[in-house]
């Protein structure tokens, strides 16, 4: 999304409230093996997958959303969601044993029941 100084902050939530409904409707209605195109891609590759666009905007959510917490991480030096529990993997080598184990478990869990 582009904006200019001169959009107000209300004119671009209600911008991208109006496309995240758009995005709604257009997933409700069409299968995900629906092929569109991209106007501003290059001719040739102008061509996508509904599923193909969904997983990109995903992607890009992502993306975005991990600059801000980098962003916020450098105003103030904390990780994570909550004061206290930065969410953070342990350095205790204990820890990512007993980690890997569960992993291992649920990996022969799986396996069997596949």
């Amino acid at each position: 999304m582009w904006v200019t100084a001169d959009e107000s902050r209300e004119f671009i939530v209600a911008l991208y409230r109006r496309a995240w409904a758009h995005a709604d409707a257009t997933i409700d209605a069409l299968p995900l093996d629906t092929v569109g195109k991209v106007p501003w891609w290059p001719g040739g590759r102008d061509e996508v997958t509904l599923n193909h666009a969904v997983v990109r905007v995903i992607a890009d959510t992502h993306r975005h959303a991990g600059h801000a917490d980098i962003v916020r991480e450098l105003l103030d030096g904390a990780v994570g969601m909550n004061k206290g529990n930065d969410s953070m993997p342990s350095d205790d080598p204990a820890w990512w044993e007993d980690h890997r184990g569960r992993l291992e478990r649920a990996a022969r869990e799986a396996d069997r029941d596949a």
